[in-house]
């Protein structure tokens, strides 16, 4: 990896912590902001995305994995009414812990690539038909922007099942799911 791709992972992290961790209001420029990032991300990096072999599965692969986690990322925060019954979000430790594997998974995956496994990388990418680095570098970019959707719609399906609450009542969802009640609406 480059220093500017070392900087660019560093920086990703640092901002999408610093604008999740702790309390924060859920507003539309907040939902809408990442998606419009990840729109003008996939237009810059993916506009030369290989489309070879199995490169385009390859990303179907990454994009899978992305929602997962994606979903994963949405249920660690939770959501419910502040003050003045506004919507809040609140991310913790366990939201930090997630970013800190996904961002550094890709990190060591890239070092390793150039490194240690460069040649368990490179016979797994002839074998399967993967044209090459350029194909892991898009399925890892559509991995990220569709974790970003992701857990942007699982956040704003959470707004939507508090804001429809009986007023009064706090409804967190990742409770419900724990304990696998169902989503019906109660009178």
């Amino acid at each position: 990896m480059t220093l500017t791709q070392w900087l660019l992972n560093a920086g990703l992290l640092v901002f999408i912590l610093a604008s999740n961790l702790g309390t924060r209001p859920l507003t539309a420029g907040r939902l809408a902001m990442p998606v419009v990032l990840s729109v003008f991300a996939a237009v810059v990096f993916l506009s030369n995305a290989p489309v070879l072999g199995n490169d385009v599965a390859l990303d179907f692969v990454g994009a899978a994995a992305g929602v997962a986690l994606g979903i994963v990322a949405g249920m660690l925060m939770r959501v419910r009414r502040g003050v003045g019954r506004r919507l809040v979000s609140t991310a913790g430790s366990a939201y930090a812990v997630l970013w800190f594997i996904v961002i550094g998974g890709r990190v060591a995956f890239a070092e390793s690539a150039n490194g240690w496994a460069k040649a368990a990388i490179t016979d797994f990418s002839i074998s399967n038909r993967i044209t090459g680095s350029d194909a892991w570098t898009a399925a890892f970019i559509v991995m990220a922007l569709t974790m970003v959707a992701a857990r942007v719609l699982t956040t704003i399906i959470r707004c939507r099942v508090v804001a429809s609450s009986p007023a009064g009542h706090d409804h967190d969802v990742s409770q419900e799911l724990t304990a696998g009640a169902s989503f019906e609406r109660r009178p």
